[in-house]
């Protein structure tokens, strides 16, 4: 075996330990602020008992799949139960594009990198990362006492010992594996998505097929992010409710704007809203969903409120098409037109099946005396979930076209490994 040379050892030396150190940590960093942001503006920081760093490390936990379970209690003669589902995706979404350029940075310069070296490159990311998720893994734990309201309430819950509390904690050992599992997949995509990162040998062949697709859709989702923060910060200054926007845009935007995107492709969510419970934006989401009884909510159901919604079919199939042209163009012109509509059919398959599993919503508090009712009016119950299988099969559907025409669209592009006349 030949000695390595100095420039090997270089560029072996620049994603050891210090490197991965500082990749988590600015990863924990960027999550932390943005759900301290979001939080405050939130009204957040107003919490008794100093629980808002508490509740950023919550916050932090459930970006990463991890669980938060909430117990409630209400004195000997009430009870009181509680539970809360829900990603807030533009947490999510910062850690991971955080975390995948931080393990991409060291092996931009790199054509061909080792299996065994991608492997160690990642494991130490990932023990890292599990020791910097136990801060706030055991940070996120605390407890509200909650008013009754006015006093006739209040004297009640004198009269029954109702004092009625509720509070959050981490399931530890959940979030662990649930953090590690998200760490695992943002590594790999990040290799996937990534048109100049290093793969070993026996993967270089993804290059034609996976990586053209998958940066496709990372273009997609991340575009309607961007157009939905445009969109709500012009509705925030032109009717107000600044804070309101910039909490949903720092936490939540991503589980809006790709609930959209799945409605205009078709999909069929239902759900419903109880008591004070309620979806931030936009507000014809809240008006479909406050029924007496679990509401659908699609095309047809949010155009009776609003007809504009049929406008979201359009941005979908601009936005589509878009990128199938940009990943036709930028695929080898050995692959056929057929094939970039199989590709991308896949890739967005896969991008619904992801949407719809992150951006489900449960939500529910109840509050009762004697087993009877609901005190105060404190009970609510919110709960979004998709109709999965024909979301994914719509989001096939859409590939299959949207893939073939924009190959069409982009075969008067030069395209690597054509021959022009020029080159001869």
């Amino acid at each position: 075996m030949s000695p390595q040379r100095p420039f090997d050892q270089a560029v072996l030396a620049r994603h050891g330990w210090a490197q991965a150190v500082a990749t988590v940590l600015v990863t924990v960093i960027a999550m932390g602020v943005v759900a301290a942001l979001g939080l405050w503006a939130a009204g957040a920081s107003d919490l008794p008992d100093h629980a808002f760093p508490r509740v950023v490390a919550a916050t932090v936990v459930t970006a990463v799949g991890g669980t938060v379970k909430l117990s409630g209690s209400a004195g000997g003669l009430a009870g009181s139960k509680a539970g809360l589902t829900v990603i807030p995706l533009s947490v999510t979404l910062t850690g991971a594009l955080v975390l995948g350029a931080g393990f991409l940075r060291p092996l931009r310069h790199r054509a061909v990198a080792g299996g065994r070296e991608l492997t160690g490159w990642a494991a130490r990311i990932a023990v890292l990362w599990l020791l910097a998720l136990l801060a706030p893994a055991y940070a996120a734990r605390q407890t509200f006492k909650l008013s009754l309201g006015d006093d006739t309430l209040s004297d009640l819950g004198d009269l029954f010992g109702v004092s009625p509390e509720v509070g959050f904690t981490t399931d530890v050992p959940q979030t662990l594996l649930s953090g590690l599992l998200w760490s695992a997949g943002v590594l790999v995509l990040a290799l996937l998505v990534s048109r100049r990162a290093p793969l070993p040998g026996r993967l270089l062949r993804l290059q034609e097929s996976v990586r053209p697709a998958a940066h496709a859709m990372v273009v997609a989702l991340l575009a309607y992010v961007i157009l939905g923060a445009l969109i709500a910060l012009v509705v925030a200054v032109a009717r107000g409710h600044v804070p309101e926007t910039l909490a949903v845009i720092l936490l939540g935007l991503p589980n809006l704007v790709w609930l959209t995107l799945t409605i205009g492709l078709g999909a069929t969510w239902t759900g419903r809203v109880e008591g004070p419970f309620g979806l931030p934006m936009p507000h014809v989401l809240d008006e479909v969903l406050r029924t007496s009884d679990t509401a659908t909510l699609n095309l047809g159901t949010l155009a009776e409120h609003d007809g504009r919604v049929w406008w979201l079919v359009v941005v979908d199939a601009v936005l589509l098409l878009s990128v199938a042209f940009l990943m036709a163009a930028r695929s080898p012109i050995s692959v056929r037109a057929w094939q970039h509509a199989v590709h991308l059919a896949a890739a967005l398959a896969l991008t619904v099946l992801m949407i719809c599993l992150m951006g489900r919503i449960s939500a529910h508090y109840g509050l009762s005396v004697l087993g009877i009712g609901d005190l105060g009016g404190l009970g609510g119950k919110l709960f979004l979930q998709p109709q999965l299988w024909s979301a994914v099969g719509l989001g096939a559907l859409w590939g299959l076209v949207t893939g073939f025409l924009g190959a069409l669209l982009a075969r008067p592009v030069r395209r690597k490994g054509e021959i022009t006349p020029a080159d001869a």
